[in-house]
């Protein structure tokens, strides 16, 4: 027997918007639109699908369990619905734009889909917002991406922000410097991610390492909490490559312009943190909210992004879902209100109407006859006629 009464069922993670909260959504994707067009950052906008052999390519390999495939009824081709919008803009800069743009500021926002749901969130259909800037390896690109992420939240508005600071390169040059073979790095890598002491030192343990290399890797994963966390770093990791210490060093100038620029916002080091270890190449960054498991937005650098599409760039940034944004919202959505005014054919009420619609003003006819009073509409005013004029009243 087949069902139909669950018919309005929507897939596991999958969210529809019903009024206020999709206009409040779109005002805030337009608010936001328009603050990076104010930092020079210009609107691009990838495809929901493309064939799956070039969506899926280069560091986008990562994102293949979260992606949905099809075929292609045209061409016999697999299809791929995009998960992730970076990879898609670091092509559309490489491939398209970099002839002409030394330094590239693009932004985006759409939907993305995923095949499973992602940690802690359950939402597969993020709509996705963010930024990148090509070009300029730096210090300042990130600091202005990161600058722009806080920005972001800010406008929505969000309070109490507080900023999660790491760097790759940290774990990447002591692995390096460590001669390991390229197999255990993944194990490192998980280990540090869970912070999981005495699995890490059991494992250390057991391979060819001296001592001070083995209390480098312990210690790492205890590296995180205030500012005073660079300079304990600077002691643990004094005889670290010299690739450890640029990486500190651009974590401390960050630090220090963001906590210049923003000082409301709370700046947090974490050195193990590597999220995004296989795509990131530099600063890894990511804000929280108070009360939050997961991080509100996220980004860092990942150089040479663009060399699978034959143009490798430097590049940074950030994304978040704004769906997530506007659950958290400070100022919750309110339902819009307007002018209810009665049908019919006279000429005056017509251009009243069309002059208020001009102005911004929202502007219900009343198809009730009279029978539905303007709030059981959305109005807070009506037009009534008073003598021979067509004038607005609050109701």
């Amino acid at each position: 027997m087949i069902l139909t009464h669950n018919r309005w069922l929507l897939p596991d993670g999958v969210q529809e918007l019903l009024p206020p909260d999709a206009a409040e959504v779109e005002a805030r994707r337009a608010q936001l639109l328009a603050l990076y067009d104010r930092w020079g950052y210009d609107l691009v906008m990838p495809a929901m699908m493309e064939f799956r052999d070039s969506l899926l390519t280069g560091t986008a390999r990562a994102l293949e369990e979260k992606t949905f495939t099809l075929v292609d009824q045209s061409s016999g081709r697999l299809l791929a619905v995009r998960s992730d919008m970076t990879p898609q803009v670091a092509r559309i800069d490489a491939h398209l734009l970099a002839a002409d743009r030394p330094v590239s500021r693009l932004c985006y926002c759409g939907h993305l889909l995923h095949a499973k749901a992602d940690g802690l969130d359950p939402n597969r259909s993020p709509l996705q917002i963010g930024a990148e800037l090509f070009g300029h390896a730096g210090i300042e690109a990130d600091i202005e991406i990161v600058s722009l992420m806080i920005e972001t939240l800010q406008a929505i508005p969000l309070r109490r922000i507080a900023l999660d600071l790491g760097h790759v390169g940290i774990f990447r040059g002591l692995f390096i410097a460590s001669g390991l073979d390229a197999r255990f790095e993944d194990l490192l890598f998980d280990m540090l991610q869970r912070k999981s002491i005495p699995e890490l030192k059991t494992f250390l343990a057991g391979l060819d390492l001296d001592d001070r290399q083995r209390q480098q890797f312990c210690q790492l994963a205890l590296l995180n909490g205030g500012l005073e966390v660079i300079a304990e770093a600077r002691q643990v990791l004094s005889d670290a490559p010299a690739a450890c210490h640029a990486a500190l060093d651009q974590i401390a100038t960050v630090a220090e312009a963001i906590g210049a620029r923003y000082p409301q916002v709370q700046i947090h080091c974490d050195l193990s943190e590597l999220r995004g270890y296989d795509y990131h190449t530099g600063l890894v960054f990511a804000a929280f909210l108070p009360g939050q498991g997961r991080e509100v937005a996220r980004g860092g650098r990942y150089d040479a992004v663009g060399e699978v599409f034959g143009n490798a760039r430097p590049a940074t940034g950030f994304s978040t879902d704004l769906l997530a944004l506007h659950a958290l919202a400070a100022e919750p959505a309110t339902p819009r209100t307007g002018i209810l005014a009665p049908a019919g054919k006279d000429a005056q009420l017509g251009r009243l109407i069309d002059e208020l619609r001009a102005s911004g003003e929202r502007v219900v006819i009343d198809l009730s006859d009279g029978a539905l009073p303007p709030r059981q509409q959305g109005c807070h005013k009506a037009i009534v006629k008073n003598g021979d004029r067509w004038v607005v009243n609050e109701v």
